[in-house]
């Protein structure tokens, strides 16, 4: 990672393997699609990143089509060693961004294409020592983003149901928690429901256009809210309850 002048603000977006994403999608899209669809969703938050006009993103994966994509939309790669799962990239994150004498911290993951410039902004502008943001789920489960100042306020344990695990563990350590519920950074999409509460959702995103022409040509993908009734914000199970899972949810 380059050198330079510590950086007020840095924002870790944790990528795996994008040539096996969304596992929990194989009844509704093909392997190809799945792909296109972890690839459309980096962008779209990377670019709602660069529209608030932070600091520094960084792209925490070892996938080389995640780093491209980083890349050419004005994010630094950060590599890891292995893939260990979604707590440890943004342990990692976290970690450096101290060494670098970061004053801020924010994590969002790359799987909320509804995500805006306006809700990241409302996360940075709460940024403050003592005081931690958690932005929880749809589902309220689990946690989409955290902000931290210092980088390194406290450790961040992911897979449902952490959000109410960070909330405790930040009061535990003396820390005031706030909570802000954003619905475009509460949307991951990881279950077939969360593509149908993506097209209700109406935004201009990359991903909301390429599943709407899935579902313009027909097959086997989603059809608009109202059809699924778990796309409400239901709970969804993290497989084995593992943290580290692929697509666990957080």
């Amino acid at each position: 990672m380059n050198s330079g002048a510590a950086p007020r603000l840095i924002v870790a977006v944790p990528v795996k393997d994008l040539t096996r994403a969304k596992q929990r999608l194989t009844s509704v899209l093909t392997p190809d699609e799945r792909g296109e669809l972890a690839r459309a969703m980096l962008r779209d938050v990377l670019r709602a990143l660069a529209g608030a006009h932070v600091d520094r993103v960084w792209v925490v994966t070892r996938d080389a089509a995640a780093a491209a994509i980083a890349r050419e939309l004005g994010a630094e790669p950060v590599p890891e060693a292995e893939n260990r799962g979604h707590t440890a990239a943004v342990a990692l994150a976290q970690a450096e961004a101290t060494r670098r004498g970061a004053r801020g911290f924010l994590t969002v993951p790359g799987d909320v294409p509804c995500v805006t410039a306006d809700e990241l902004g409302q996360i940075i502008e709460g940024v403050r020592e003592g005081a931690p943001v958690f932005v929880p789920s749809r589902s309220g489960l689990g946690t989409n983003g955290v902000a931290l100042a210092p980088p390194d306020a406290m450790p961040l344990t992911f897979g449902e149901p952490s959000f109410a695990r960070h909330l405790a563990a930040a009061r535990q350590r003396g820390l005031a928690p706030r909570v802000l519920s954003l619905p475009g950074l509460g949307l991951d999409v990881d279950a077939p429901e969360d593509l149908t509460a993506l097209l209700a959702e109406r935004s201009a995103t990359e991903t909301r256009r390429l599943v709407s022409s899935w579902r313009e040509r027909g097959g086997r993908h989603p059809q608009p809210a109202g059809q699924a009734a778990s796309a409400t914000g239901q709970p969804r199970r993290e497989p084995g309850h593992n943290p580290s899972s692929q697509n666990a949810p957080r």
